[in-house]
Formats: C-alpha cells, structure tokens, sequence
C-alpha cells in the first residue's frame, strides 16, 4: 500500500493506494485522523514524499488482522469527506480546516460531555466550584483549557515493568481519570494529547497545546530505576540543568524513542541546547515550578508516598509549550511492589484526585 498527501487550493488530500479492495472505518481523534483497516492481506506500506502544509506525517499499528492508519495534521479542527475509486483502487480522504468562527462552535461541541444524555455546556467564563456547589474564585487569568499528555504510546510503550505493566497503558488510565474529574468539578476544556493507544511526536503534544491555547499542561509518565527499591513520585519542571544525575539519565530516556537500541547520540544533547536556548517554556518557570511543588505536596499527602521533591530536567515534552507545564513521575513501575499498586484502579484514581487537588490549589493562588 502506498500513502501520499498533496494540497490542494481549498483542501488537502491523502491517498491511499492498494493492489486490493479496502474495508475501512474513519475516526477523528483531535489532531489526528484514524484509518481502521480490517484485512487478512499482509502487505507493505510504503510513504511518498508529503507535499502538504496540513497533513504532517503518517503512521501505523498493526494487531492481528487490522491495522490503523493514522494522519497526522497540524490543526486539530477540521473536517473531512472520503471516497473510493477504482484501478487502481484507491482510498481518497479530502481535509478542509474550519474557519475561525466554526473552529470555536465545533470546540464547543466535541468538548461538551455528555451525561444521561444531555449535553454539559462549557461556561465561557471558567470559575473553580467544589461538590458541594460553593464556588471558590474566579479561575486564574488566561487559564481556559488544561491540557493532559498521557507519556508514550503506540510503538512507543515506555518504560515496562517486571510483570509486564507498560508506561503507556497505565498514563493513559491516569489521564483519563484525571480528566473525568477535571472535567466534573472544574468549568474548563480538558484537551488530552491522546486517548488511544496511538504514537505522538513530542514535538507535536506541545504543538497540540498551543493550538488549543493551553493554559496549563500536565505531562503523566511513570518512573523507571535501575534499584528495584526506587519508591514514590516526582514532579518536574523544565531545566537546561538536570537536578542530579538520575534525573538528567531520565530526561534523556524520555526524550529518546525507546524503539532504538544504543546509547544516546552526543549530537542530541546539543540538539536540547538548542531548543532550550529559545524555548517557548522560558517565560513561564516560575510558574511551572510553583506548579510542580503544589503537585508534588499532593501526591506525597494523598498517596503517602516517600517525598522525592521537585526537581527540573531538560524534557523535550516541555520546552515549546507556552504556559506552565510539569512532567509528573507517579510511581516507578520498576519497582514490583507500586508496579502492583499502578495496575490498581484505586491506586489510579488516588494518583487522579491528588493532581487533581494540586490543579484547584494552583488555580486559587493565582485568581488571589
């Protein structure tokens, strides 16, 4: 099968062209759009060129006899037509980006939630409320979208555990959880990176949260030690600098696809340098490291896990995201005994509700 993308005066298309008739399904998962394939046909892909300012690149994951496709584009509000056409056949899929005025109704719809039913409408202006219906402050200034990045996903499953636990499986879990709290106490949109099993660029998580104009961002990852007695979370801002060696090794195998095998480039370090040197993160430390600390509190009180602190570390996950942004280490799944406790939905949930609590206490120390 061969993929190719190509612009158009008024749209973008993506091609793809088969030796043989395709069942598919299409889904939009934010910026991404995705191409169920059901075949019993084994066969290659291949990727011309992209000749597109809207689609950004393509990718894939096999299971058993499906494949996905997925078409990742640069904005996230877009529609989309489709049809087939035959020798060769050929799948055709036309993007248009909306307009500015539908881009905030159609915002407005795949945001809203929907409970027994009915639709729970976005106020457009965000205040914090607890259960008991009290309403606490206006929200910060400028935070109207909190953006949670599950870490990993996809070819890239992160850290693993003895037991078999993969990092992205339980991220995901977490950010989900955490979303449906945010989500049920807090007057915000809650943009997730991803909600699938699906591969995301670095690059194009904090791209994601800009175009969603993100006024926070919360990176949820599990840690990994080579001492298997390695215990409790850590919260992290960004930093040329790493806090100690571990965390700068950390930084590193997070900034790295755990695909390729070998130490990390010394090239690469450069490369950080340089991003960091003009980092879109820069104006913002004081607060992500306010953010952090609060977090971290939290986590420690809630979860009665050991106090590791806050620490800072050059994540490329951090650096072009434009608001105050943290990278959380819940747990080490290196370790059996939290590897045990991160498969535990309970556990999953009290790790939800302390970032949770950290969230409300930031918000309020800065609508003061």
């Amino acid at each position: 099968m061969k993929l190719s993308a190509k612009d158009y005066p008024d749209f973008s298309r993506a091609i793809f062209t088969s030796s043989f008739p395709l069942s598919y399904t299409l889904e939009k998962s934010s910026s991404f759009l995705l191409v169920h394939l059901e075949t019993k046909f084994r066969f290659r892909i291949q990727r011309d060129a992209i000749e597109s300012d809207f689609i950004k690149s393509f990718g894939w994951i096999k299971r058993n006899d499906s494949y996905t496709i997925t078409i990742e584009t640069k904005h996230s509000n877009f529609k989309f037509d489709h049809f087939v056409q035959n020798n060769p056949y050929q799948l055709v899929i036309d993007f248009r980006q909306l307009e500015e005025k539908k881009i905030e109704s159609q915002s407005s719809l795949e945001e809203a939630k929907v409970t027994d039913g009915k639709k729970k409408e976005t106020p457009s202006q965000p205040v914090v409320s607890n259960p008991q219906g009290r309403q606490s402050p206006p929200a910060a200034k400028g935070i109207k979208t909190i953006v949670i990045d599950p870490g990993h996903g996809g070819l890239e499953a992160g850290a693993k555990g003895k037991f078999g636990t993969m990092e992205k499986e339980i991220t995901l879990a977490i950010s989900l959880k955490l979303k449906g709290i945010v989500e049920r106490n807090l007057a915000f949109r809650v943009v997730l990176t991803r909600d699938k099993d699906l591969d995301v660029s670095l690059e194009n998580r904090a791209a994601l949260a800009n175009n969603n104009r993100a006024g926070l961002f919360i990176s949820i990852h599990t840690n990994s030690s080579y001492r298997k007695n390695a215990q409790g979370s850590e919260t992290f801002f960004l930093s040329l600098n790493a806090t100690d060696e571990e965390a700068r090794k950390l930084a590193y195998l997070e900034n790295s696809s755990p695909e390729f095998e070998g130490q990390i480039e010394k090239g690469s370090e450069d490369e950080i340098k340089m991003i960091l040197w003009d980092m879109a993160q820069s104006a913002y430390i004081k607060q992500s490291s306010q953010l952090a600390e609060i977090l971290q509190k939290e986590l420690n009180l809630l979860l009665g896990t050991m106090n590791r602190g806050i620490k800072q570390a050059p994540f490329k996950v951090l650096t072009g995201v434009a608001c105050p942004a943290v990278l959380v280490e819940v747990a080490f799944i290196s370790n059996p005994e939290e590897e045990k406790d991160l498969l535990n939905e309970a556990f999953q949930n009290d790790v939800a509700q302390a970032i949770y609590r950290g969230l409300v206490s930031y918000i309020k120390l800065y609508s003061q």
